[in-house]
């Protein structure tokens, strides 16, 4: 990043920059296991990557998410980060975030910055996860493939960090009970993996909020 760009970046967001650049790479693991040491989960994991893509807007970061479609085989209807597996020509969880999110709204990747990276996160639905994190730098236009992406919107960072934002729920999963983080944002519901990851982010970022 240039001096330019650094300059650019709002208060918070050189805080959240200033911190990944401390920080040691993630080697934790989380998952839809955590709390719930009964579920079934997948024999086999497949790799993949999301872009946790913090937008800098002026008022205040924001954070930006997908709403997926509802044929998809995986995750249909759920919100989500942009992402999805791991290609054979990927270099590396970075080089998968970035193109995936290009490919699924068209994000382009030079108006992104990494910053860093959360704790991979193991789904239930067979995905090893690495969630890459990012600041992107606006104006930039956005175009959806319609076939994966039903519509894009923006979180308030400062609502994701708010501890009264999140909830620990529970649903029937086979006759047992599942029990999941969540975060309800208007007509929008939060959970499952990109809950867990927000989760992640908020204990990473602490106080900054």
């Amino acid at each position: 990043m240039s001096d330019t760009e650094v300059m650019a970046a709002s208060p918070l967001m050189q805080g959240i920059r200033d911190l990944f650049g401390r920080m040691e790479p993630p080697v934790g693991r989380r998952g839809d296991l955590d709390g719930n040491p009964g579920l079934e989960m997948a024999p086999v994991l497949r790799d993949a990557a999301v872009l946790v893509p913090l937008i800098d807007r002026v008022e205040g970061p924001t954070l930006l998410l997908t709403q997926r479609t509802a044929h998809l085989a995986a995750h249909a209807g759920q919100v989500s980060f942009p992402g999805g597996g791991v290609e054979p020509h990927d270099t590396d969880a970075i080089a998968t975030a970035l193109r995936e999110t290009e490919e699924e709204i068209g994000l382009s990747r030079s108006q992104i910055d990494v910053l860093g990276r959360l704790d991979t996160y193991i789904t239930r639905t067979g995905f090893r996860v690495v969630p890459v994190v990012a600041r992107v730098r606006p104006p930039f236009i956005l175009t959806p493939d319609p076939y994966e992406v039903d519509a894009v919107f923006e979180v308030p960072l400062s609502f994701i960090l708010n501890p009264a934002s999140r909830v620990r729920e529970a649903r029937d999963y086979n006759g047992a009970l599942r029990h999941f983080w969540a975060f309800p944002y208007g007509d929008r519901y939060i959970w499952g993996a990109t809950a867990g990851m927000l989760v992640n982010l908020c204990d990473v970022l602490g106080d900054l909020g």
